[in-house]
């Protein structure tokens, strides 16, 4: 019969499978293959289906505009190890039809893994999708991530170093990003007898860490914001499903896989809080935007009419979810029918919207227009997410209509060139801006860019900007070859995933091979054989130390200081006390450690300097390390991977593609471990005031308009 979606009857009772039918054929297996089967609340079913997954050769309608494609500019590069480097868009993918597998239709795209898929009581669809953990430290790895998967939405895997960050203007962002992880089952509380909070959540299954997530979801506009935390973590504890039984209210829990150990929980609640049934959080603002959404929505199928009206009222919109319905819904037509509005003078996002929309669904004709129509943009005027889309719609307007018109070209060079790097140092819009300007070859952005490269604290940025100079033609000096190659060598201690080392060789392979014979003679030793990597604690080893610094002393001395806190050196300090190899901080850094751009809103200066200076005082569930004792060695680090009778132990947060490797068969004991993954001591070789302009540099969110700034001193 071959393979593909089956359904199996029992048609008098017996227990026994009397009817076998193939209802839709599909090809597509292993751990990336098809996934989940549920069933909606509108009478149909879904199905989620990971990248190794063909689309079925039939398909009935689509939500999803049938136009995609990979949209890269400045190029891709495939897996550095290969792998999946012949998968192409898509990618995952889900599903819905009829049960007797007619009427299918495909809802939305471009996943990576998603295992599982569930619908929260207000009849809205969730995912929770995988990250590639090869990619650990490069500008393009995406962390685990729970999707809020509304109708036609793109959310943009690629392979490779081609993965679409999830501000992209034609993606559709994440509701919460979790961090590492392998994800499997998910389900909503919905009938369990918890308290009312956690009968709303979203449960979400890590396999590798062992983890189950209860994810926290609040209507906001038309989708929503989270909140997330652990509800059941051991270690090992490989969760492969979890669901909620409709009448005893208790959760089930199943483990395994891998040959691992396989298991089944009962988790029961036995506190004294209610369980009396709750309604799952919402407030007029949210229906009203949801009621919105859907009625664009209803655009997005075959015999729908086109609401013009409707459709330009919310490409404007500031929430995403609308604005994104509003395109998708023009998407589905003929751009004849609502391409004029481009030639006006649109409110700037609607502008923005309508270009993305016209340059995917439109022609080279249309390339004038849609160009003319952002040149009109005042840039100084546009908020951060309006210029990240707007870069975006540029990219677009080229990538699908052609070169365009030289002096077009030019007159965006013009309206681009004087704002990279950006005021405000947001490394976002950096990134965008180099990538255009590079693809332009504005006047002396190599030299920038070079500067840029060497300059930023962070290596994710670093990478990016070598990643988009690999391929620059034009605007090279002597200088600047050297100092890119010389960066080679000083990126040297940076770690990450287990492609990370080769993504940076390939780079590198591809700028020598666009060099010129003269120029490979003049760069000579520094674009032959690299060193082996260096000790990732060695940048550490220049900076003598100053001193045992305690929690009393410092807090004490802070509340005194009255002001004069320098941005800039408090930034420098958030990467010489490694701070960025763990956590990630305003959009860069590592996701080993929780993400501390709120850390603010949740901690006391004094707090602040217990977590940093004390980190075995209190250690989070989430973080927690596990002691692992063989008849051999003591092992302290988190499961990352397992199989069969193996595991991979992360034992240094410093350096992630690192492991460990146990048999389980040799493990004679396993406890919590009472020691943090955090280093203690990473202050001590910092001055009082570098600390001090660090805690403010925290305080501030990385936004250099703080009101912890009032006044900036010079850098001491």
């Amino acid at each position: 019969r071959g393979p593909g979606l089956y359904r199996l009857q029992d048609l008098d009772g017996d227990d026994r499978f009397e009817k076998i039918d193939r209802i839709i054929p599909m090809t597509g297996g292993g751990e990336h293959g098809p996934h989940a089967i549920i069933p909606g609340p509108d009478g149909r079913l879904y199905l989620c289906a990971g990248n190794q997954t063909d689309l079925p050769e039939k398909i009935d309608r689509s939500r999803v505009p049938r136009h995609w494609s990979e949209d890269h500019m400045l190029g891709r590069m495939p897996d550095a190890r290969g792998f999946m480097a012949n998968r192409l868009a898509p990618g995952g993918f889900i599903l819905s039809f009829k049960p007797d597998g007619s009427d299918v239709e495909l809802v939305s795209t471009g996943f990576r893994n998603q295992y599982d898929i569930a619908f929260n009581p207000l009849g809205d669809l969730f995912t929770y999708d995988a990250d590639m953990e090869w990619d650990i430290g490069t500008p393009w790895y995406r962390p685990t991530r729970v999707n809020h998967v509304i109708s036609g939405a793109e959310f943009g895997w690629r392979n490779g170093t081609g993965k679409w960050p999830e501000y992209f203007a034609d993606s559709f962002g994440a509701v919460a990003n979790i961090g590492y992880g392998s994800p499997t089952g998910i389900t909503f509380g919905t009938r369990a007898k918890f308290p009312a909070k956690f009968q709303n959540a979203l449960f979400i299954s890590d396999w590798s860490y062992g983890v189950v997530y209860a994810v926290h979801l609040e209507p906001e506009g038309a989708s929503y914001k989270s909140t997330f935390e652990p509800f059941i973590s051991a270690s090992p504890m490989p969760v492969t499903d979890l669901l909620i039984h409709p009448e005893q209210g208790c959760m089930y829990m199943t483990i395994g896989g891998r040959k691992t150990q396989s298991a089944l929980y009962r988790i029961r609640y036995t506190g004294s809080e209610s369980t009396q049934p709750a309604s799952f959080p919402d407030n007029e603002p949210a229906k009203t935007a949801r009621a919105a959404r859907r009625q664009l929505e209803a655009m997005h199928t075959p015999g729908a009419s086109l609401d013009i009206t409707a459709a330009m009222r919310h490409l404007g919109s500031p929430d995403r979810a609308l604005r994104s319905a509003a395109r998708l819904a023009l998407e589905h037509f003929d751009s004849k029918l609502w391409r004029d509005p481009v030639q006006q003078a649109l409110p700037a996002q609607s502008a923005i919207t309508m270009a993305v929309a016209l340059s995917r669904k439109g022609t080279p004709a249309d390339q004038a227009d849609i160009q003319n129509s952002l040149l009109r943009l005042d840039w100084s005027k546009l908020n951060n997410t309006q210029r990240l889309e707007l870069l975006r719609a540029y990219q677009l307007s080229f990538l699908r209509l052609g070169q365009g018109d030289p002096a077009v070209r030019q007159k965006i060079v013009a309206q681009l060139d004087s704002h990279f790097p950006v005021a405000d140092g947001d490394s976002l819009v950096d990134r965008e801006l180099a990538r255009v300007l590079i693809y332009l070859n504005a006047p002396k952005i190599v030299d920038r860019c070079v500067a840029q490269m060497n300059g930023s604290n962070s290596a994710e940025q670093q990478i990016h900007y070598a990643f988009c100079l690999r391929e620059a033609q034009q605007g090279w000096t002597p200088q600047t070859r050297k100092a890119y190659f010389q960066w080679f060598y000083d990126i040297g201690t940076a770690r990450g995933g287990a492609s990370f080392g080769g993504f940076l060789e390939n780079i590198r392979k591809v700028a020598i091979g666009n060099l010129e014979d003269e120029d490979k003679k003049e760069l000579g030793e520094l674009i032959g054989p690299l060193p082996a990597p260096k000790d990732p604690l060695a940048d550490l080893a220049p900076r003598a130390l100053v001193k045992q610094w305690t929690v009393e002393e410092l807090s004490e001395k802070f509340a005194a200081k009255k002001g004069g806190f320098n941005y800039e050196r408090g930034k420098q300090m958030f990467a010489v006390a490694q701070c960025y190899k763990c956590h990630r901080f305003a959009g860069q850094g590592g996701i080993q450690g929780p993400d501390l751009t709120a850390s603010s809103q949740r901690f006391s200066t004094k707090d602040m300097l217990t977590a940093i200076l004390e980190p075995n005082k209190e250690i989070s569930d989430q973080y927690e390390a596990t002691v692992f004792q063989t008849e051999e060695e003591t092992v302290i680090g988190r499961v990352a991977n397992l199989n069969g009778d193996n595991l991979m132990i992360a034992t240094n947060m410093l350096d992630p593609g690192n492991f460990t490797n146990l048999k389980r068969s040799d493990i004679v004991d396993m406890k919590p471990s009472k020691v943090s993954m955090m280093p203690s001591g990473l202050l001590d070789t910092l001055s009082e005031d570098e600390i001090f302009d660090l805690l403010v540099y925290l305080q501030s969110g990385g936004n250099p308009k703080s009101d912890r700034y009032a006044s900036i001193t010079p850098a001491r």
